[in-house]
C-alpha cells in the first residue's frame, strides 16, 4: 500500500511530514490501516522490531492531535526511552508541542496542558491521575509502547492498573498498543478491545545459530 492511497484520511499536516520520506507502507502499517487506525479501531499491534510499529502510533497521534480532537500520551516503560522518543517525536514534528514527563512522581504537572503530545512512563502517570492532573480529560489517544511489560512481576500491575483507569475515566480514547513478543496476543487484545495486528515481516532477516570455539553455526 501506498502513502497517497491513504492521503485523504491523513491530515495535510501529517501527509507533507511523511511523503518525504515514506512512499510505501510496511505490511504492519498496512494491516493497521485495514483494522482501522484511522478510524480511531483500538490495536494491538504484535511485529518485529524495527518492523514500523512507532509510525503507526504517530499516525494515530498527529492525526487526532492536528484535527484538533485531543492530545496523545505515549506511553514508554523506560525514562531513556522516554528520551529517545522525545527527541525523536521534538525533531520530527516541529509544529507540534512535545513535552516529556519521567521526573517528580508527587507532582501533576499542570504545565502539561499547553503541550499536544506528552511521552512519560507508567509509573509517572500513574501518579498524574492520582493527582487528579485537569488535563487528562482532553487527551484523546494513549499509546502503551512494550505493552508485554505486563507480565512483569514488578512493573506489569502498575501498567495494568493503568491501563484499567485510563479507559474508565476516558471511555473514547483510542488505544495504540505495541510489542515484538507477546504469548498470548489474543487474549490481550479481547482485554483491550482491541483488534489484533500481526506480521512477521522484518527489515534484516532474522538467522538463528549455536556459537561455539569462535564459530557460529546456522541453522
Amino acid at each position: 500500500m501506498k502513502l497517497s492511497q491513504i492521503k485523504s484520511k491523513l491530515h495535510p499536516k501529517l501527509y507533507e511530514s511523511l511523503k518525504s520520506e515514506i512512499k510505501e507502507l510496511r505490511p504492519s502499517q498496512e494491516k493497521s490501516i485495514k483494522a482501522g487506525l484511522l478510524d480511531e479501531n483500538n490495536l494491538l499491534v504484535c511485529t518485529p522490531t524495527a518492523s514500523g510499529k512507532t509510525l503507526i502510533a504517530e499516525m494515530a497521534m498527529l492525526n487526532a492531535i492536528y484535527n484538533e480532537k485531543g492530545k496523545a500520551v505515549y506511553i514508554v516503560p523506560l525514562k531513556a526511552l522516554a528520551s529517545e522518543k522525545y527527541k525523536d517525536f521534538k525533531s520530527r514534528y516541529k509544529n507540534v508541542k512535545v513535552a516529556i514527563s519521567i521526573g517528580d512522581t508527587d507532582s501533576a504537572d499542570k504545565y502539561l496542558e499547553k503541550y499536544d503530545l506528552v511521552i512519560t512512563t507508567s509509573e509517572k502517570l500513574d501518579s498524574l491521575i492520582r493527582h487528579h492532573t485537569p488535563w487528562l480529560k482532553y487527551v484523546k489517544v494513549v499509546v502503551v509502547d512494550e505493552i508485554h511489560l505486563l507480565n512483569d512481576p514488578s512493573r506489569g500491575p502498575t501498567l495494568e492498573i493503568l491501563i484499567t483507569i485510563l479507559r474508565k475515566i476516558l471511555p473514547k480514547i483510542h488505544l495504540i498498543a505495541l510489542s515484538a513478543t507477546i504469548g498470548n496476543p489474543k487474549e490481550l487484545s479481547e482485554w483491550l478491545d482491541a483488534k489484533l495486528v500481526e506480521d512477521s515481516w522484518r527489515p534484516v532477516e532474522l538467522k538463528k545459530g549455536v556459537y561455539l570455539d569462535g564459530e557460529i553455526e546456522f541453522n
